[in-house]
């Protein structure tokens, strides 16, 4: 038991060495991004984006802006790209659709299968990719019964994940926050089953979606943490943002609103500062939140099709190596001024 622990404690701590939350310099306003990676049209919708233990990283893509393709985990590093995993489509409709990802403390990779456009009765799961010797071997489910399974955080022995779309009785617009721990998701052979249309015990929170101009209705998305473990999420569907505080048992303590923005897709915090960098999808649009709740624009550009670096979509910040990498989804949504999904197909980055 004793080896287990400490086994587990040295990869908790290398994973969290490789996670860079660095300020990356930024002078001026609405700086232009430039083409880290181009993919062709079978990896044509870059979403969730992930630090590997060797500061590598991981891109999780769905296609859905051109499904004829199957969905894919690439391994991106500074020479180019190679497929990392591809994830097992779910049962109950054929398809894969891999959202956030991020290393565990056990070394594996957790996934979101968002199954919500393929149906929306509670097909979306979270996954779990087996890693031997860096390798992706095995993939499972580890959680079943999310309606749309969005962002993946893991926070020490609890993993969080996002639900936009996890109504209650009398309320459809809501969304929640689920947790669960290391020893729930490895101590069965059978995935957790949620209970659907209610609080189920997994849930740290939930939210309902105050609907704008443009009716998007969609619930918290991204969600990271700061230096002192306070947690933030954002609505997708009307911008508003909270910050999350924890009792020492993890359950919630206090929840506050924190900022308003058009819209609040993927973000990621900066522990040393912590500025949170958020994706505006809606308006293409990258914006900082200082911890006082003050936000800026980065870089923002009307709709393109991202030949020049441009913001199409964009969809997931990521910090790595003093840079802000930020993955372009370009399918079109409720409120997206993003017209079409076209080639390139890209991840860009600020520095």
């Amino acid at each position: 038991m004793k080896k287990a622990v400490l086994l587990t404690l040295i990869i908790s701590g290398l994973i969290a060495a490789c996670q860079d939350h660095r300020e990356f310099p930024v002078q001026n306003q609405n700086i232009q991004p430039k083409i880290a990676y181009s993919f062709p049209e079978q990896y044509n919708t870059p979403d969730g984006l992930a630090i590997t233990p060797d500061n590598n990283m991981l891109v999780s893509i769905n296609n859905a802006g051109n499904p004829v393709y199957p969905a894919v985990i690439l391994r991106l590093t500074d020479q180019g790209y190679t497929v990392f995993a591809t994830p097992t489509p779910n049962p109950s409709t054929g398809k894969a659709s891999p959202f956030d990802l991020a290393y565990g403390p056990d070394g594996n990779v957790y996934y979101a299968d968002n199954q919500f456009t393929n149906d929306p009765n509670y097909k979306s799961r979270l996954m779990r990719i087996r890693i031997v010797n860096g390798q992706a071997t095995t993939i499972e489910p580890v959680v079943e019964g999310f309606r749309l399974s969005n962002a993946v955080l893991w926070k020490g022995n609890t993993v969080y994940v996002t639900d936009s779309q996890w109504d209650l009785p009398g309320i459809d617009n809501g969304s929640a926050i689920f947790k669960f721990t290391l020893a729930e998701l490895t101590s069965s052979s059978t995935p957790i089953r949620l209970q659907p249309m209610t609080v189920d015990p997994h849930i740290l929170t939930t939210f309902v979606t105050q609907l704008g101009p443009d009716g998007d209705d969609l619930g918290c998305d991204g969600i990271d943490y700061d230096s002192q473990g306070n947690l933030f999420t954002g609505l997708f569907g009307n911008g508003q943002m909270y910050k999350m505080t924890l009792n020492a048992d993890g359950s919630l303590a206090s929840k506050t609103e924190f900022a308003k923005l058009p819209c609040v897709d993927g973000l990621v915090i900066n522990r040393e500062t912590n500025n949170v960098y958020v994706c505006d999808a809606k308006n293409n649009a990258i914006r900082i939140v200082s911890p006082a709740g003050v936000a800026r624009v980065v870089a923002q550009n009307g709709d393109t099709d991202g030949a020049d670096g441009r913001l199409d979509e964009p969809a997931e910040p990521l910090l790595r190596n003093n840079k802000l990498y930020i993955s372009n989804y370009d399918t079109p949504q409720k409120g997206t001024i993003n017209t079409k999904s076209d080639a390139p197909h890209t991840i860009v980055v600020l520095e």
